[in-house]
């Protein structure tokens, strides 16, 4: 009788254990995306620019010009509106497409972590899927490509 039982148990730590596997394979393979992420639009109208030729030199083909994204903030029922906008769209040879900003002489770019989450991160959450943000630096002939991952690493420590 005791060996049924033993059983019993197992077979139910076993179940459980299924279910448990199950509910976070599911959950993690059907994850919703955000409520709201708008499609990249592409302007077909693309000007002359050294960032295009530059672009192209670097295996990127430049599919759009600049885009404007119009943004809307309500903060206590105030609304205020404000802009963003993306130089270029471009894709690389494995059709992953790149949001492109092209340095300005007024504003560089700081090369640290939080001046490129500064100035960068909103593009990232703004269009999640796509491959990374291409920074053309067109007085210095650089084209760097910027990826944006979560830390793992730093995600659970808290320095105080």
């Amino acid at each position: 009788m005791e060996e049924r039982a033993d059983w019993l148990v197992m077979l139910l730590i076993g179940l459980l254990l299924l279910v448990w596997i199950a509910h976070g394979l599911r959950t993690w393979l059907f994850r919703p995306l955000p409520a709201r992420v708008p499609d990249m639009p592409i302007n077909e109208n693309i000007p002359d620019h050294p960032a295009v030729d530059m672009l192209e030199n670097a295996g990127y083909e430049v599919l759009g010009g600049k885009i404007k994204i119009p943004l809307l903030f309500d903060v206590d029922g105030e609304d205020f509106h404000s802009r963003l906008f993306i130089d270029f769209i471009a894709r690389n040879d494995e059709n992953v497409l790149y949001l492109v900003k092209v340095a300005r002489s007024r504003l560089p770019m700081e090369w640290t972590g939080s001046s490129i989450r500064d100035r960068l991160l909103p593009y990232f959450l703004l269009y999640p899927g796509c491959g990374g943000v291409l920074y053309v630096d067109v007085d210095n002939d650089e084209v760097a490509c910027i990826h944006f991952d979560w830390d793992e690493e730093d995600a659970n420590g808290y320095d105080e």
